[in-house]
Formats: structure tokens, sequence, C-alpha cells
């Protein structure tokens, strides 16, 4: 019975060796695993970071204004057009309002229109800021070339519109000096032959 209970106790440690075998065998297998999945995964982490890295330095560009953008001639003809546009409406509603020609409401119009105009160079004005600014806008040069030409367009458009209402404006008051000369003219003549 003893030489029974050896045998079993044998074959249970034999088999207690083969699992214990096994189980290293299994153990080697998952920690190889492990770093099949750990390599992996740092390699696909350090692409996507590295992806993102180049993203964000892509995205970091586009905030950034080149020195070929900031100088470009356009922003110096926008500017100036506005200098030019404020000079001037202000110069013509001073005649205007000097003049005899015009009552207080078409002052007043007169005033309202270039107030606006002004706005609306002024707008033009902080788009251009925005756009030239960096960290603002993300926008490729191109991108940003092509918002100053229009930027550029829109104000050339405001100065012909002003310098064309200024000249409505002086031949009205042109007009009106004819005529009132015309009406002086016949008012002595009248009063010279009674």
């Amino acid at each position: 019975m003893r030489a029974t209970a050896q045998s079993t106790e044998v074959q249970q440690l034999l088999l207690n060796v083969e699992k214990l075998t096994q189980f290293k065998s299994i153990l080697s297998d998952m920690k190889a695993g492990y770093q099949i999945v750990s390599t992996g995964y740092n390699a696909v982490r350090d692409v996507s970071q590295g992806s993102f890295s180049l993203h964000r330095t892509f995205l970091d560009g586009l905030m950034a204004v080149s020195p070929e953008v900031r100088r470009y001639h356009k922003i110096v003809d926008i500017i100036t057009a506005q200098g030019t546009i404020l000079s001037e409406y202000k110069s013509a509603l001073s005649r205007f309002q000097s003049s005899d020609r015009f009552n207080a409401r078409e002052i007043d119009y007169l005033a309202a229109v270039y107030v606006q105009l002004n706005k609306q160079s002024l707008s033009n004005l902080e788009s251009l800021l925005m756009v030239i600014t960096a960290g603002e806008l993300r926008m490729s040069d191109e991108e940003r070339l092509s918002a100053i030409d229009k930027i550029d367009e829109d104000m050339q458009e405001k100065l012909l519109f002003l310098r064309h209402f200024n000249m409505q404006g002086m031949e009205i008051a042109r007009q009106r000096e004819l005529e009132q000369r015309d009406v002086s003219s016949m008012q002595e003549l009248f009063k010279s032959n009674p």
C-alpha cells in the first residue's frame, strides 16, 4: 500500500512538474506576446504622436505669418487708401459745409455717407490686421495673400466711390452756383430796367 501511495505521489509529482513546465511555457508565450503587443502599441503611439506633432506643426505654421506676406505691397496700398479716404472725405465735407450751396439736411446726408464709408474702410483695416497678425487665423500664405487682395480690391472700390460721390457733390454745388448767378443776373437786369 505504501508503494502504491508512493507511486501515486510520484505520478502526481510528475504531473505537477509537467503542469509547471506547461505554465512556464505559457508564461513565456504570454511574455513574448506582451512584448509584441507593447512594442506594437508603442510604435502606433509614436506614429500617432509623430503624426499629431506633424499636424500640430502644420497648423502652427498656418498661424504664423511669413515674411513674404508681411512685405506684400498691397498692405501698404490698403493703409494708404484708408488714409486717402479719411483725408478726402474730411476735405470734401468741409468744403460742402462752408459753401452756401447745401442745406443742413443735405449736409447731414453727406456726413452720414462719409461716416458709413469710413466705418467700412476701418472694418477692412481690422480684417487686414487679423490676416497679417500671427496667431489670429489659420491660413496658408496663399490664402492670406488672397484675403489681402480682396481687402485691397474693396478699399479701392470705396476710394472710387468716394471720389465719384465727391465729384457729384461738387457738380451739384457748381450747378447751384450757376443757377444763383443766373438768378442774380436776372434780378440785376430787372432792377436796371423797370
